[in-house]
């Protein structure tokens, strides 16, 4: 059963961790993490911030605990370290993105080398730029096997590679940040190249959710996870 305390799951931001921050030795950025509940090798679920970066960091607290307690490690990475960043400016975000790309790539590389990490059952989740990143990285890695985007744009570079993960993406219609006419045009290019894709579109809603839909949301969201990774 899961509590209210899963809407925090569908906040724009509000994904992660109580853990203090731990710096990988080999990393460029800072990875928080928190170990999925349960014995063996555990499903990793990576969580992408949005635009905001982690200045709202205090907010993802109890859905990283959530999703550890359903089994998955989480980890958090503070991937705009690589470009010295702490928000994203909005007029930098087209030649910083490949960048970040690359700097979670690797993190993603490092962390399945641990044998506590099942290397099989990876997922990503991002909002907003995080969304997008999560796409590209999916249609680049085929180590991914599953995807949830919130309210995340096309990025220019989908159609580049081959996307294979099954993916959730999940919109409001009176998004005026990102219009949620990018979760059509992401939905009709996966599914013309065969990719399982669920598509929640939420009326009213905008670039970040109410209450009501952050429950149902976070609820679809690990149900996803749980068909697609187990845990």
């Amino acid at each position: 059963m899961f509590d209210r305390r899963t809407a925090l799951l569908g906040m724009t931001g509000a994904m992660l961790a109580a853990n203090p921050p731990a710096a990988d030795a080999r990393s460029a950025v800072t990875i928080d993490r928190v170990q999925g509940a349960g014995t063996g090798r555990r499903p990793l679920v990576v969580l992408l911030h949005g635009a905001d970066g982690v200045t709202r960091r205090a907010q993802y607290q109890f859905a990283a605990q959530i999703l550890a307690a359903q089994g998955y490690t989480v980890l958090f990475p503070h991937y705009f370290e690589v470009t010295g960043d702490r928000r994203a400016s909005y007029s930098e975000i087209g030649s910083n993105y490949p960048v970040w790309r690359g700097g979670i790539g690797t993190v993603i590389d490092q962390v399945l080398e641990d044998p506590t990490i099942d290397a099989s059952r990876l997922a990503l989740v991002g909002i907003s730029l995080g969304g997008a990143l999560a796409l590209s990285l999916a249609a680049r890695d085929r180590r991914i096997k599953a995807v949830i985007s919130y309210f995340g744009f096309r990025p220019g570079d989908l159609d580049e590679g081959r996307p294979q993960a099954p993916t959730l993406i999940l919109h409001g219609d009176a998004d005026r940040v990102v219009p949620v006419r990018n979760a059509a045009q992401i939905e009709t290019l996966l599914r013309a190249r065969g990719v399982p894709v669920e598509t929640q579109i939420y009326p009213g809603e905008g670039h970040g959710f109410s209450h009501a839909t952050q429950v149902d949301a976070a609820t679809r969201s690990v149900a996803f996870l749980r068909r697609h990774l187990g845990a």
